[in-house]
């Protein structure tokens, strides 16, 4: 498995930009897709964005379609969320993922889908 650490996270006014970072550690990460997820207090973790091993393909949650970006570097075994217009309903512990295979499928979505995971890094944005 990949070992996988996330930074960057923090608190922000709303309107503000936030860089999330997640780095591997254990294999290279250019035979996985990588996703984010985030989660609130009290509820489920929810899929924020997923990009394909080359980079090439990238899906997006509606809710944060046009404000964050997804991106990779495989030689550098890192991915990266950079997250614009920020809202207070952004608040959560940001974790990223990998899962094994190319191509996103139909499943990316799922935080059943990854078997790697990251520790989490918190991000809040007030109001």
């Amino acid at each position: 498995q990949v070992q996988l650490v996330e930074s960057g996270g923090g608190l922000v006014q709303a309107g503000g930009s936030l860089r999330l970072s997640c780095a591997a550690s254990g294999r290279t990460l250019s035979s996985y897709v990588l996703g984010w997820f985030r989660q609130s207090p009290g509820k489920e973790r929810d899929f924020v964005a997923a990009i394909s091993w080359s980079g090439v393909s990238t899906t997006y949650a509606d809710s944060v379609k046009g404000r964050f970006t997804i991106s990779r570097d495989n030689a550098e075994n890192t991915v990266s969320l950079q997250m614009n217009s920020l809202k207070p309903d952004d608040t959560a512990i940001y974790y990223c993922a990998a899962a094994i295979g190319t191509r996103l499928r139909v499943g990316v979505h799922l935080p059943t889908d990854y078997g790697s995971w990251g520790q989490g890094t918190q991000v809040t944005v007030s109001s």
